[in-house]
């Protein structure tokens, strides 16, 4: 019997940890979701689905969700092609390609709200670096962050910039597990860089690609400190995001309710995106040379 539990036990403490700090805090989100709560008061009625109808019929939420949409439509494309063709350069290994991948990794394991903070300065209007640059050269000082056709670009250059180098890194390990006789194979019969990249490198790497395609799309819906200390969702609610409008509705309005009932929808909105990737993109990838 002892030997029977022993796999459960070593798995137990993580099992634990899994249900402690993941399917207990969702469940408590849908059990707030359908009661009216504010942090204060001791009762916590029950009010059924009158949270995901406010909610739904609210423009800030169809606003948000657009806006969120775009972030990731704008910047995974970009962070995704930007990572492949320069793990292609870096995949060779030599000391030149071993210094710059620790140098673009450094960013993605520095603090995003360090990141955000100095980018706010490199792109204030009045004292901002880029503004500076731009004065010198004759040209006018741009706002930055107060215009609205503007300030989700700022924010999609800045995320890119922080998690590019992850992206990278991983991009390097899954070339590095493509055969090289490949590669010799194609030199022979005479096979051109870009023909070879299209026709080895992409398809082959298809396994990565998804990978990086389901966390850099669950990354972006989740897109929270960088927008808070940039531009607070501003202006005029052009980079409000998902997870910026529940910051909003549970932490600063302290409608409990609201922002669970917020926090189940963007959970069933990520799972749904979820199966749609491996229902469309899973079928194209190969895990085998």
């Amino acid at each position: 019997m002892l030997r029977k539990l022993t796999p459960y036990l070593f798995v137990a403490p993580l099992m634990i940890f899994i249900a402690v700090f993941t399917y207990i805090p969702i469940l408590a989100s849908l059990n707030l979701s359908v009661r009216s709560w504010n942090f204060l008061s001791p009762d916590m009625p029950f009010v059924g689905m009158r949270n995901y109808e406010q909610l739904l019929s609210s423009r800030e939420l169809w606003n948000s969700l657009w806006v969120t949409t775009l972030f990731a439509i704008l910047s995974v494309p970009l962070r995704l092609g930007m990572a492949v063709l320069i793990a292609s350069y870096l995949v060779r290994e030599s000391a030149h390609s071993r210094l710059l991948r620790g140098a673009l990794f450094l960013p993605s394991v520095t603090s995003t709200v360090s990141i955000a903070v100095v980018f706010s300065w490199v792109f204030s209007t009045d004292y901002g670096m880029v503004n500076t640059i731009l004065v010198t050269l004759g040209l006018g000082r741009v706002q930055w962050l107060q215009d609205p056709y503007l300030a989700l670009w700022v924010l999609i250059f800045v995320n890119t910039w922080k998690q590019l180098g992850y992206d990278i890194v991983i991009y390097v390990a899954g070339l590095q597990a493509i055969p090289r006789e490949l590669y010799d194979a194609a030199a022979v019969d005479g096979g051109r860089r870009l023909h070879v990249f299209r026709r080895i490198t992409l398809p082959l790497v298809m396994p990565t690609t998804y990978f990086l395609l389901v966390i850099s799309v669950i990354e972006a819906f989740q897109v929270f400190t960088i927008v808070n200390v940039m531009t607070r969702g501003g202006p005029a609610g052009a980079t409000d995001m998902l997870v910026n409008l529940l910051y909003e509705i549970g932490f600063v309005l302290f409608d409990i309710g609201r922002g669970s009932a917020l926090a189940v929808l963007l959970f069933v909105l990520l799972v749904a995106l979820a199966f749609l990737k491996s229902r469309i993109i899973g079928k194209r990838v190969h895990y085998e040379a």
